[in-house]
């Protein structure tokens, strides 16, 4: 069954986001992960915690568990936490 990451983000230093950016999508490729969609959020109903957020397919929830902590993956966290505020949530 497919299973999605859902991040939600604030950038915080443009240059380390896009550093972690281009460095993603090697990581994802690894474990069949897809970036479905990234952008800004439209609220329709309540608050967003955060204005921007990205939605990643993996095939399995273990797929999903496994890119998240595979080390190429860990390696980018410093770089993640320094160019974004952000909470990553798994829904399988």
């Amino acid at each position: 069954m497919t299973a999605y990451v859902i991040v939600g983000f604030t950038p915080k230093d443009p240059e380390k986001l896009q550093q972690y950016a281009a460095s993603v999508p090697a990581t994802l490729a690894r474990h069949s992960g897809e970036i479905v969609i990234k952008g800004p959020v439209e609220s329709l109903h309540g608050d967003a915690d955060y204005p921007m957020q990205v939605i990643v397919a993996f095939p399995s929830k273990e797929d999903a568990t496994r890119w998240y902590h595979a080390s190429n993956y860990q390696a980018l966290i410093p770089v993640r936490d320094a160019g974004m505020a952000s909470q990553f949530q798994l829904l399988a």
